[in-house]
């Protein structure tokens, strides 16, 4: 039976080193719809209550706050995971461990329904969040082994618009379920989207052709693994900017809602749940910055998105809802421009553990969401929206002063110059 591992004794042809599919390749478009269709299974799931809530509390005759573990449960579940899924993902290979999760995490949403109480029902959540954790982290580090690499923060980019589709999706998915038949109804009406996404996704995503098992490194290695990435200072700087920038971008739309709601606006529950409609321009955005990339490096697109988060916020300072709402797209659009690079860029900084690096980043990411975006209620709720949003501003400018300083001018854009002259030479050498 043949094997991707050489013999015992065997000399190892080195001629031809992987380079990874290129942009226009059928593996390569393979790969992108797959993982895109990976990211609408996940993150449908993994928010699917949250347009439910107040259903929900009713049924379940529980607080706003109880009914919001749902949601909590899911993405703590995920956060706790994202690391020991890497090192499996080291050890059995990408897509057979991406493939684990996934059917996992399909199976558990099609439970949540079934849940008899609301003990059970967070359990699931919890168990959901759990198998889920199996997608964001692997997914990276297989893009930055499979795909060339002066492609690679394109295909990071179209992944990233793949889980703002699916964000998206879960959310108006269970809205209209919701309202009509009950919060049961809308759980099963989003695994259903999301069981469809999980096919689709395991019948696209090719073989993996770049990946070597890594061999058991035990705890010890493990922690010398994960210490070495937080010592990166580029990686650490990449990992401030995920806990600061998506905790901030939960709280703008955790407590926009509740700005809304309110006087002199007074807008009912439904036109406010269309806010998260601004989530289509983070799945143009992402894939946009990460076209701009071969052209101005990572570092200044990164910064370019930040700055755009910044402009966006301004603008709901104002009491206008047209310019708000204008803001809401603005911010939305920087925040998933600058995701969408962070998140690639970590797997092709570290040039080992690279599975470990992107799940670091992961957990900042998520460990944010949970902080931040529990503590712009503090904020809210003494100050107002004008203290929330400024404080929001104030987490952009320290990412962006971090970015600045810790990455060089040319990161990121002497990456890909480095790699499209490594495949020019190739090119020529027939």
């Amino acid at each position: 039976m043949p094997t991707n591992l050489p013999e015992p004794g065997s000399q190892v042809r080195t001629q031809h080193p992987w380079d990874g599919h290129s942009k226009g390749s059928a593996a390569y478009g393979k790969i992108l719809a797959g993982l895109a269709f990976a990211g609408v299974a996940t993150f449908a799931q993994l928010y699917s209550t949250q347009a439910v809530l107040p259903i929900m509390a009713t049924d379940l005759q529980i607080t706003a706050s109880e009914a919001a573990l749902t949601i909590s449960l899911a993405t703590v579940g995920l956060a706790v995971t994202v690391i020991p899924w890497s090192f499996l993902a080291d050890r059995i290979g990408r897509v057979r461990a991406m493939t684990l999760g996934i059917s996992a995490a399909t199976v558990l949403g099609l439970l949540v329904p079934l849940a008899s109480s609301f003990g059970v029902l967070l359990g699931l959540r919890l168990l959901e969040g759990m198998a889920l954790g199996g997608i964001p982290a692997i997914a990276i580090a297989y893009l930055n082994e499979e795909v060339n690499k002066a492609h690679a923060a394109l295909a990071a980019g179209s992944y990233v618009a793949g889980t703002t589709l699916g964000g998206l999706a879960g959310r108006l998915v269970a809205g209209p379920a919701g309202e009509l038949w009950g919060w049961r109804a809308a759980a099963l009406a989003v695994s259903l989207l999301a069981t469809i996404a999980a096919v689709l996704f395991l019948a696209l995503v090719p073989k993996a052709r770049g990946f070597t098992p890594a061999k058991a490194a035990g705890l010890r290695g493990a922690v010398r693994t994960l210490t070495g990435h937080v010592r990166t200072p580029r990686l650490l700087a990449l990992y401030v900017q995920a806990f600061l920038m998506m905790g901030g971008f939960v709280a703008v739309y955790n407590y926009l809602g509740f700005r809304l709601s309110g006087e002199p606006f007074s807008l009912p529950a439904t036109l406010i749940s269309l806010i998260f409609l601004a989530y289509l321009s983070g799945t143009i955005s992402s894939r946009w910055a990460a076209g701009l990339t071969l052209r101005f490096g990572r570092r200044n697109v990164l910064l370019a998105g930040v700055l755009l988060m910044v402009m966006g916020l301004a603008l709901t300072l104002t009491q206008l809802l047209a310019l708000i709402l204008a803001g809401l797209v603005v911010f939305t659009g920087g925040f998933f421009a600058a995701h969408s690079i962070g998140a690639g860029w970590t797997g092709s900084i570290a040039t080992t553990g690279r599975a470990q690096a992107a799940s670091l980043y992961n957990l900042a990411y998520y460990l944010g969401s949970s902080v931040i975006g529990w503590a712009g209620g503090l904020v809210f709720q003494s100050l107002g929206w004008t203290a929330l949003a400024i404080t929001v501003m104030i987490l952009a400018c320290i990412t962006a002063v971090t970015i600045a300083v810790v990455h060089p001018r040319t990161d990121g854009r002497s990456e890909s110059s480095a790699t499209q002259r490594r495949q020019g030479m190739a090119a020529a050498r027939g």
